[in-house]
């Protein structure tokens, strides 16, 4: 087997370097804020947002020197192509939608505080304790909670529809379930 001579080596690095690729990712970070502007508007400015679980900057990695130096002369000859995404949680659907779940959390906050509901890792409320719950009432809680998770649903899809993105309603669904809590 021959070994490659340097014009030949340079030349694999010049055709791989002009391979483009641009991706769009799912904006976490832009959509964490707008979660916490949501949740804030509709607990009430009591709500304060849980501080995010991961540290600031960008992920580690487990690359040695020779591949990030590698990496970094490649993207000296082709600096890499990052697409901004917008995120738009502001579309008339979605304030209806706030509007309702704000006009809901008045009737369930006394539920959270008994101790008879409580948030899911799923982004949704569940029945913790029904016995704590008088008879009369729990029928009406039952609705209330159906109601709320059907709406937690539909606002958790109208975001990513609003996005261009149907693809993204399970990161929306995760961001606003940590954020809820």
């Amino acid at each position: 087997m021959k070994i490659l001579g340097l014009p030949a080596a340079l030349l694999l690095i010049l055709i791989s370097a002009a391979c483009v690729t641009i991706n769009v990712y799912f904006p976490a970070a832009v959509a964490e804020r707008v979660a916490d502007q949501f949740v804030q508007d509709v607990y009430g400015p009591a709500a304060s947002p849980a501080p995010a679980g991961s540290p600031a900057g960008e992920p580690r990695s487990s690359w040695d020197g020779a591949a990030r130096i590698a990496v970094a002369a490649l993207n000296l000859l082709v600096p890499p192509a990052h697409a901004q995404a917008d995120f738009d949680a502001s579309t008339p659907a979605i304030q209806k939608i706030k509007a309702s779940l704000q006009e809901r959390h008045k009737a369930l906050d006394g539920f959270y505080s008994s101790g008879a509901i409580g948030l899911t890792r799923n982004g949704e409320i569940a029945v913790r304790d029904l016995n704590s719950v008088p008879l009369p009432q729990r029928n009406l809680l039952r609705k209330l909670v159906a109601d709320e998770n059907a709406e937690r649903a539909a606002l958790y899809r109208e975001i990513a529809t609003a996005n261009g993105r149907a693809d993204w309603e399970p990161e929306i669904r995760s961001v606003f379930a940590e954020r809820w809590i």
